[in-house]
């Protein structure tokens, strides 16, 4: 192992957590996302649109339950970081390595939204600077609350050391 890979952080593989939101996604939400983020595809903003396109009602852009704030408050503690998994090393700083996403079906505004989150992996490597960084990837998958997979979302965080 590493300077950075102990065996209490290697440990962590397999964690898992789940939270649940605490109403159904909405379609405020969903209108409020799409135009924050400049997506005016009527498949978002227009019942008649949608239906006339074979969903029930608008759906949500894509990315919105994967980026979302729905689980933030008691549910979930607020980060600025993906799921950070309360680690924190002494000498590094997290930077948020990037998202995979794969979705599976829409979300509609009557989901009310669930997410597990697991480690999947915990390795050590060496940045350019030589100085040791350790890539934690985690694996979310939101579900509905009839249990259909929506999504999931491969995350990488990045503990990088910032100094000898």
């Amino acid at each position: 192992m590493g300077k950075l890979l102990t065996k209490e952080i290697k440990s962590l593989i397999g964690r898992e957590v789940t939270y649940t939101a605490r109403e159904e996604l909405g379609r405020a939400s969903i209108r409020y996302y799409a135009l924050a983020v400049g997506d005016l595809n009527p498949l978002y903003l227009n019942d008649a649109f949608a239906g006339a396109n074979g969903y029930p009602s608008v759906i949500a852009p894509p990315t919105l339950i994967c980026e979302t704030n729905q689980f933030i408050g008691e549910v979930r503690p607020l980060t600025s970081h993906g799921h950070d998994w309360g680690i924190s090393i002494e000498g590094c700083r997290l930077i948020r390595g990037g998202n995979e996403y794969h979705f599976e079906r829409p979300a509609l505004p009557t989901d009310r939204i669930s997410v597990r989150w697991r480690i999947d992996d915990i390795t050590e490597r060496r940045a350019k600077s030589g100085l040791p960084m350790l890539i934690v990837t985690s694996v979310g998958t939101y579900t509905s609350h009839a249990g259909d997979l929506i999504a999931s979302n491969t995350e990488t965080l990045i503990y990088q050391k910032v100094s000898q």
